[in-house]
């Protein structure tokens, strides 16, 4: 029950403003290609793995469409054009959202990982 309240609540508040993409984002392994690693490519979507060390912030980018699993979660600070919200994120969350900008920062002491499906 607590998981599926957490679940609730990301999702409401990061991803229920539809916060639009605008043009000078880059995309997240442009951005920040020491944090985001191609695992895939084709015409259909973009497979990343983003590994964030404790107090290692990735830089401004955007992602369209997407479901991330958090293989290993952690505390994070995520920032977007409307405001910042710090997050504990469960190992093995799963999300999904439309495109959007945003920057993370891990304000824990675990590495959080994730694996992001893009649709292109």
């Amino acid at each position: 029950m607590m998981k599926l309240m957490l679940v609730s609540l990301l999702s409401t508040t990061l991803f229920g403003t539809g916060v639009a993409v605008g043009k000078s984002a880059d995309p997240a392994h442009i951005a920040s290609p020491n944090q985001y690693e191609v695992l895939h490519e084709n015409e259909e979507v973009l497979v990343l793995k983003m590994t964030l060390k404790p107090n290692e912030q990735d830089n401004w980018h955007k992602h369209n469409a997407e479901t991330v699993y958090f293989e290993k979660g952690g505390k994070a600070t995520i920032t977007t054009a409307e405001k910042d919200m710090t997050l504990e994120i469960p190992n093995g969350y799963v999300m999904w959202h439309d495109q959007w900008e945003h920057q993370v920062k891990n304000v824990g002491d675990t590495t959080i990982t994730a694996i992001i499906v893009e649709k292109k």
